[in-house]
């Protein structure tokens, strides 16, 4: 929901959604006849790549794609592999894609069901690292991370998506198992969560502490929910592990309850689709399913010109193609009318203050966005505060001039955050050629 005043110089207010009490149970869409799952790691010589081509997986099959990697992925279907390759995403990240065509029977990898009676953190490290949510465990287990506060965020962090919501509400039980597991294989037991003032009374259940998240957006941002449970704003430069906190979705402890109650590896993941005319539907899909195959199963049509957004209208990010994959994370899917869809330009920026009034970090986003532009990323983030910013894109939604200025901050933080590596490799490359000369 998005209030706007009449009067100019206050800013818009934006609200998230707040789940309905008569939400409708999510739609299984079956197993489709190929899947897609992206492992972390990419490979630069096919001798390198550990699997292949005409292998045979199960259900629930940890794969580790890359020889000496660390970086695996559990097969979503039982199946035949038919492909892999490298697949690149926004910003230049590099994945392995793994391509399964699926079997009409079902087949169960036993492994995890083997060791899952004991629970413990290197096992649940070794096998539930991509379950629905995404659980962070290799932070949990990294000895150079002092987390001493978990945070399970029980708010979607974007406008209109209610999916985090829905798991609470509807997974309550999984979510208290989860909890308990947690708290066996980490010795953590500071554990918080964040959740709307509506989901209050199921998190009261869980026995966790509570935090309850306003309305506002973009309050239940990760950084403006470490406001709530630190009673101050993290550093800018910091991380949320810096200062002891891990945060994870409800979402992801739901599955780490089901995975020790069940004794098998979640594959299914909750999604919420909104369609062009607004309405949302709930969807139990298998993650690496093609948002396509879900598409079809409504009957939504994708025409030219339209926009497909994964994640929400603010943060989320457009997909150029129908065949990308559902992913652990991915918790909406929105489609807009190619009709509607607002462009952005490359008029300069007026100064009207409008970014800096909305910014909810106090950032001079006006005098930053030169700095961006002009490719002065190291200025940007020493002098004009570009790491204090909690990317919560609202510079770009009341942008006068439609400057992409939400892109240009994640640019410049991935950019920045991506040098040091660049440097170290062109220094190993230039030593080999000295070798070899």
């Amino acid at each position: 929901m998005i209030k706007k005043t009449f009067v100019g110089l206050l800013k818009p207010r934006l609200e998230y959604d707040i789940l309905s009490a008569t939400h409708t149970e999510p739609e299984i869409i079956p197993a489709p006849k190929k899947v897609t799952i992206l492992s972390g790691t990419s490979f630069e010589r096919s001798d390198a790549v550990q699997l292949k081509v005409g292998d045979k997986v199960k259900t629930g099959q940890k794969l580790v794609p890359v020889i000496d990697s660390e970086d695996y992925v559990i097969s979503t279907v039982t199946g035949t592999i038919s492909s892999i390759s490298n697949y690149t995403g926004n910003f230049g990240r590099a994945f392995t894609s793994i391509t399964i065509d699926t079997d009409d029977t079902e087949e169960i990898d036993e492994k995890f069901g083997e060791i899952c009676n004991k629970p413990d953190l290197a096992n649940a490290v070794d096998f539930l690292g991509s379950v629905p949510g995404g659980l962070p465990l290799k932070i949990l287990n990294d000895p150079e991370k002092s987390i001493n506060r978990i945070v399970i965020y029980g708010m979607d962090k974007d406008l209109l998506m209610t999916t985090t919501q829905f798991v609470v509400k509807t997974r309550t039980d999984l979510i208290i198992k989860g909890i308990g597991i947690l708290k066996e294989i980490t010795g953590i037991e500071n554990i918080t969560m964040a959740v709307p003032s509506s989901l209050m009374h199921n998190a009261n259940k869980t026995g966790a502490d509570v935090t309850i998240i306003d309305k506002e957006y973009p309050s239940a941002l990760p950084f403006m929910i470490a406001k709530e449970v630190l009673g101050d704003y993290v550093p800018a430069g910091r991380s949320l592990e810096d200062m002891g906190i891990c945060l994870i979705s409800a979402e992801a402890i739901a599955s780490l309850g089901a995975a020790y109650t069940e004794g098998k590896i979640p594959v299914k993941k909750v999604v919420e689709i909104v369609d062009k005319d607004g309405s949302k539907k709930y969807v139990s899909v298998t993650m690496g399913t093609p948002v396509s195959d879900v598409f079809k199963a409504f009957d939504i049509k994708v025409k030219d010109k339209d926009r497909v957004i994964v994640g929400g209208p603010m943060t989320g990010s457009s997909i150029y193609s129908v065949d990308y994959p559902v992913q652990a994370d991915t918790d909406a899917v929105i489609i807009q009318d190619g009709s509607k869809v607002e462009t952005v330009s490359d008029y300069p920026c007026i100064n009207c203050g409008e970014c800096v009034r909305i910014c909810p970090s106090k950032i001079q986003v006006n005098i930053l966005v030169r700095f961006l532009e002009a490719g002065e990323y190291q200025e940007a983030a020493d002098a004009h505060d570009l790491y204090s910013c909690v990317e919560c894109g609202l510079c770009s939604y009341v942008c006068t001039s439609k400057m992409p200025v939400f892109q240009y901050i994640r640019l410049a933080k991935y950019e920045l955050a991506n040098a040091p590596a660049e440097v170290e490799a062109e220094e190993e490359t230039e030593a080999a050629e000295e070798e070899n000369a």
